[in-house]
Order: structure tokens, then sequence, then C-alpha cells
């Protein structure tokens, strides 16, 4: 096994792209996926708004990790916050996820940052298990929030300011 990491470029959208929906199935969500080419070349490559690792075996492409900065009041220091990690089923067991952590953790510290975070789904056993495994700490007292679509748009249009 020859694994190598690097970040990804705007020559590697297609391979993201097939990644992501490759995640999407795995977690059951792949009506959610509306993501385009255009839109990761726009928010993750023109507007940096984001960072993706690829990790390949012998040139091959097989998993990757978006990532982007957070900043936690608390520490008073940015953090990097872990969106998607993902490896393709038949290379899974090989080590690439843990490789793909362990660099950004090493790019966490480097840019000094203070923590790096994710979130994983309730019922992913075989991934809470492997995070686990790494010493990371559920943060089971946290529940995430979010808006979306005509929510969103609801909330964004009742602002008063008096």
């Amino acid at each position: 096994m020859a694994a190598n990491i690097r970040f990804a470029t705007e020559a590697d959208i297609p391979v993201i792209l097939e990644f992501i929906h490759a995640l999407a199935a795995y977690e059951n969500m792949e009506d959610q996926v509306i993501v385009t080419p255009e839109l990761l070349k726009e928010w993750v490559f023109q507007k940096k708004k984001a960072e993706v690792f690829l990790v390949s075996e012998d040139e091959k492409p097989v998993g990757f990790a978006l990532f982007f900065h957070n900043f936690s009041t608390w520490l008073g220091r940015a953090g990097i916050y872990l969106e998607d990690l993902f490896v393709l089923p038949e290379y899974r067991g090989k080590g690439y996820g843990k490789l793909l952590l362990k660099r950004l953790a090493r790019l966490t510290l480097q840019r000094g940052c203070g923590r790096l975070e994710w979130a994983c789904l309730d019922w992913n056993t075989p991934s809470r298990k492997f995070y686990d495994s790494l010493g990371a700490v559920r943060m089971e007292e946290w529940t995430t929030y979010r808006l979306t679509g005509d929510a969103l748009l609801s909330l964004a249009s009742n602002i008063s300011l008096k």
C-alpha cells in the first residue's frame, strides 16, 4: 500500500463529487444532495470556504476529508470542523480514515487551532467505535440544530429593527 494524502485541486472536483454521492448513499440521504461541480468550484476553490484532503492508494483516490475553520469564543482561537470523512467501502480497514484524521490533526496544530471537531450520526456504530478508539470525546450534552429551506427563509425575512 502506497498511501498519499494531498490537498485537492479544481481538477479533483469530479472525484470529490463521487465521494459526496457515495457518502450520501451510505447515510441514506442521497435525495438531499444538490451540489454541482460549479458550486464546489465556487465555494471550495474560488471563495475558499472549505478545503479537501484526498487520500490515494497507488495514485487512485480512495477517500476524502472536507473541512473548514470555525471559531471558539471560549478558546479565543479558530478550530477546524470536519464536515465529511469518507473512505470507499472496499478500502476500509486499511488505515486510510485514520491517516486522514492524523493529517487533519497535524494541520490543526500547524495552524495554531484549538480543536478539531466533527459530528457523527447516532446509528453509525462502526464510525463511532473508530472515533472512540482515537480518543475523541462524544459531546452528548450538545444537540445540533439546523435551519434550511423555508425555515431559514422565514427566519431571515422576519427582521424588525426598532
